[in-house]
C-alpha cells in the first residue's frame, strides 16, 4: 500500500551564504522549477484573494507551452476569496496538499483537505475560505475550457485521491500506476489532471512523444527523468513544465514512491489558428 504524501513549498529565502548554483532550466522544450526556487520574492497577488499568495508554475506562452496556467495558492488563516476567477472561460482544477478549507460551489458546501481535488467548468459559481488556525496550501490547475457544439460542458464535483479510479499501466504488475478523476472516454473534458505513481526502480520505459502538453509536480519521492535529449534528477517539490512532442521519460529512485500530479490537455482536435 502506498504511503501518501503530499509537498509543499516552505516559502523564506535561501541564507546569504547559500552557493547561488541551481537546478533550475528553461529550455525550448521543457523547463524544470526546482522547489528552491520557490521562495518568498517569487510569489504573487491574485485579484479579490485576502491573506493570499501563489506561486505561478506555468502560464500560456506563445511558441512553447500554450493551454494552460498553474499555481501553488497559499491561503493564510481567515483568507480567501468569495471572487475567486476572473475569467468566465477558465476551468479549474483544485489540488490540496496541505491543510484544508471550505470550498462553497454553485452553494454547497465542502471540505477540502489534503488529497481532496475539485473540478470547476466555466463560469462556476466558487468560493474558498480558510476558517482554520492553519494556513492551507493547493494547486490551482486553469485552462480555457474549448466548448464543441453537440457535447455537453462538465459539471463541477469534488473528490479525493483516496476514491479516484487507480489504474495499472499494461505489462507493469502495479509498478506503474495513474489515479484518475475523470473517465479518459468522457469527451466533455478538454483537460485532465491524474496521480502518477512509480514504485521505487519502476520506469517509463520509453521516450514518449506526444502532442500534449505537460505540467508535472512531484509530490512525493524522486527519479531521474529524461526531458528531451537531457536527463534531471528531480524530487518532491519540483515542477517540470513540457512543450507538445517533448520526449520523456523517467526512472523511479529512492526508498519512497515516485508520485506527481499531471496536467495534459485532451480529447480536442488541434486548433488551427495559432
Amino acid at each position: 500500500m502506498t504511503i501518501r504524501s503530499y509537498y509543499k513549498p516552505q516559502g523564506g529565502l535561501p541564507s546569504q551564504t547559500e552557493l547561488l548554483t541551481g537546478r533550475a532550466v528553461f529550455t525550448d522544450a521543457y523547463a524544470v522549477i526546482p522547489k528552491g526556487t520557490m521562495t518568498d520574492i517569487v510569489t504573487s497577488q491574485l485579484p479579490f484573494w485576502d491573506k493570499t499568495r501563489a506561486w505561478v508554475l506555468a502560464r500560456p506562452l506563445s511558441g512553447f507551452a500554450e493551454t494552460f496556467s498553474q499555481y501553488i495558492v497559499e491561503v493564510a488563516p481567515g483568507g480567501g476569496s468569495t471572487k475567486p476567477e476572473t475569467d468566465p472561460r477558465a476551468q479549474g482544477v483544485l489540488f490540496v496538499v496541505d491543510g484544508g478549507f471550505d470550498l462553497i460551489i454553485d452553494g454547497q458546501s465542502h471540505k477540502m483537505r489534503a488529497g481532496s481535488y475539485a473540478y470547476l467548468p466555466p463560469a462556476c459559481d466558487w468560493t474558498v475560505q480558510n476558517k482554520s488556525d492553519h494556513s492551507t496550501s493547493f494547486h490551482w490547475i486553469r485552462k480555457a475550457y474549448e466548448a464543441i457544439d453537440g457535447i455537453d460542458s462538465p459539471i463541477a464535483f469534488v473528490s479525493d485521491e483516496g476514491q479516484a479510479d487507480v489504474v495499472p499501466m499494461p505489462d507493469t504488475n502495479g509498478a506503474w500506476t495513474t489515479a484518475r478523476f475523470v473517465d479518459p472516454a468522457d469527451m466533455r473534458h478538454d483537460m485532465h489532471v491524474n496521480i502518477v505513481t512509480l514504485q521505487p526502480g519502476a520506469t517509463i520505459p520509453f521516450a514518449e512523444t506526444h502532442v500534449m502538453e505537460h505540467g508535472l509536480y512531484v509530490l512525493q519521492g524522486k527519479g531521474v527523468y529524461r526531458l528531451n535529449q537531457d536527463w534531471v534528477e528531480v524530487e518532491a517539490g519540483d515542477f517540470m513544465w513540457l512543450r507538445a512532442f517533448c520526449p520523456q521519460a523517467c526512472y523511479a529512485g529512492g526508498p519512497q514512491p515516485f508520485r506527481y500530479l499531471l496536467y495534459k490537455d485532451v480529447n480536442r482536435h488541434m486548433r488551427l489558428d495559432r
